[in-house]
């Protein structure tokens, strides 16, 4: 009888110990599960973020082609209005000249505003020409 208590200790024992190993399988299956799930999620994030940033990236990029073109318009404006201003200047000093309002030093003073302005172009086309470069 003893014996026999024993062989069935020892079997309650050994099912006691299966039962623990699947468990603990288990576990180590559920556990191997969650991480695989955190990974997938993190690829996911990763993959998320990367989306955004290359968004991000093109959108930056847009605005800076548009801000280009409106600097390449804002200096096409300008020289063409400082062109304007510099041939008014000469047809009023050409008018001035033939009328005789003009003296020697008012001449000087209005070739030195004529000069200016023409080194203020050729510094406007200067820019616009990097810019084009630019774009």
């Amino acid at each position: 009888m003893i014996a026999s208590a024993q062989v069935a200790e020892q079997a309650s024992d050994s099912i006691g110990l299966a039962e623990d190993a699947a468990e603990k399988q288990a576990q180590a299956l559920e556990l191997k599960e969650q991480k695989r799930m955190e990974k997938e999620i993190q690829k996911a994030e990763k993959a998320q973020k990367k989306a955004e940033k290359a968004q991000k990236k093109a959108e930056k990029a847009a605005k800076k082609r548009e801000k280009l073109m409106d600097d390449i318009k804002s200096q096409r404006k300008s020289i063409e209005k400082d062109e304007k201003k510099l041939e008014k200047l000469r047809e009023k000093m050409q008018l001035d000249k033939v009328k005789g309002k003009l003296s020697p030093n008012d001449i000087t003073k209005v070739n030195k505003k004529i000069d200016k302005l023409r080194s203020g172009l050729v510094k406007d086309i200067e820019k616009l020409r990097k810019l084009e470069r630019k774009q």
